[in-house]
């Protein structure tokens, strides 16, 4: 992330930066004036997220519910806009940003996703809410260093989610002659378990949208390459058209051709379907917001569906984090400090992330604060603890998001016939240099 804000020019972040309003007095009252001139108003927050529907709705819900507890004198305003991770909010935003017209807060997906919006000098540094919250004691040192840019930081995490995670019909597998106890150990193996579902008459795997494309390449770039190669290609010190890279890419393509295309314009619910209502597909990869869909069906853990890591990237996290922002100009300061401060706290981590499926960015939970989450996110945060950190293409953590929109962009061109696995691998070098 630091090569990639060097790259937007150090005078001309350090120019927008001098310019930055708004405060982090958390004092009611309105229009009250900081320092800077923003307001210290904390009568209100207007919020923007795209958790508009499902788990993410509910998480946010139980958010607002701890918040109103904790801030009973400023008023949740909800302005979560619709649409699959985040396309539609990040589209408006950039418009009121240019024109200065921020909300008060809003999620983003932590990392390099904001560079952009640090380099223009729509953020605020947030680093000593991070000291008076504590927050430096409370998450943990990995997540610190990739919310770090040139020593400030400008958003709080309210979760972490891992995106190399594959969830496994255990019917459709049993069907096809396959253990779902055992899964494969590398992309090649895995392929050759997609073919045995193929011959039974099942859908091997499942994918949507394009960015859930994205994210099902990522997982397989990191499989392939390994943590290291992988972390090399994202900061530019591996090449796009390296070896390794040519044969994830070929094997994305390989994968693909064995899914429904016809669920690839859809969100990644109703492309995992075949997996969690219909028992007619194996596997789908998804971040583990994908365990709530799972909750609100009658199925079950270890008889009816399994999770594993995407084969041959065991022992690697792929990281992704929401996060909120205190966009400079917020008109109501004192209640985006409110919110930052809620979305950081136990009660408010605990009562959304038990929802979502993802875990607390906290590391300082209690044995008995983690026992109130389920098996599956108790297994995530001991695996967060040790495995190898990676940041997520698809959800903004490793690449700026000009980079990925046209990731994004290229895959559709993909799905569209108008290019072939090789020139998807070329567009997606032209890409990364942005």
């Amino acid at each position: 992330m630091r090569r990639f804000m060097t790259a937007c020019g150090a005078a001309a972040l350090a120019l927008a930066l001098t310019a930055c309003g708004g405060g982090a007095d958390s004092s009611g009252g309105a229009d009250k004036a900081d320092s800077k001139g923003g307001s210290a108003d904390a009568s209100q927050v207007d919020v923007v997220t795209w958790w508009s529907a499902g788990s993410e709705k509910e998480g946010l819900a139980a958010l607002e519910k701890v918040f109103t507890e904790q801030n009973p004198d400023t008023k949740f305003n909800n302005l979560a806009i619709s649409g699959g991770s985040g396309d539609q909010a990040k589209q408006k935003l950039q418009t009121d940003l240019a024109a200065k017209n921020p909300p008060d807060t809003y999620q983003a997906h932590a990392g390099a996703e904001l560079s952009s919006d640090i380099a223009a000098g729509y953020l605020e540094d947030v680093s000593p809410l991070y000291d008076e919250f504590k927050l430096k004691d409370a998450f943990p040192d990995t997540l610190i260093d990739r919310l770090t840019v040139d020593g400030k930081i400008y958003s709080v995490p309210s979760n972490i989610h891992r995106a190399n995670v594959v969830w496994a019909n255990v019917k459709v597998l049993k069907e096809a002659g396959l253990d779902p106890e055992k899964p494969a150990d590398s992309v090649e193996a895995w392929i050759a378990d997609m073919e045995k579902v193929k011959a039974a008459g099942k859908t091997p795997i499942s994918v949507g949208a394009t960015w859930t494309q994205l994210q099902l390449l990522e997982t397989i770039l990191i499989a392939d390459l390994g943590a290291e190669d992988y972390t090399k290609l994202v900061e530019g010190d591996l090449g796009w058209d390296d070896a390794k890279v040519t044969t994830a890419f070929e094997h994305f393509d390989k994968i693909m051709n064995m899914t429904d295309k016809g669920l690839w314009s859809e969100d990644w619910e109703p492309a995992m379907a075949g997996v969690v209502k219909d028992d007619s597909v194996a596997y789908n990869v998804m971040g583990d917001w994908a365990l709530a869909a799972f909750n609100g069906s009658d199925k079950k853990a270890g008889e009816d569906y399994v999770y594993f890591p995407v084969p041959g990237s065991q022992g690697v996290f792929d990281f992704l984090a929401d996060s909120f922002t205190m966009p400079v100009g917020a008109k109501h300061a004192g209640g985006t400090k409110n919110w930052l401060n809620t979305i950081s706290s136990k009660e408010g981590q605990i009562a959304f992330n038990t929802i979502k499926g993802s875990i607390p960015a906290r590391s300082d939970l209690s044995d008995e604060e983690k026992a109130q989450f389920p098996e599956y996110q108790q297994s995530a945060m001991a695996d967060f603890a040790k495995d190898t950190i990676v940041s997520s293409i698809a959800h903004g953590a490793a690449l700026p998001l000009p980079a990925t929109e046209a990731m994004k962009s290229a895959l559709g061109e993909y799905d569209s016939g108008s290019l072939d696995i090789a020139g998807l691998q070329t567009k997606f070098a032209d890409a990364a240099k942005k």
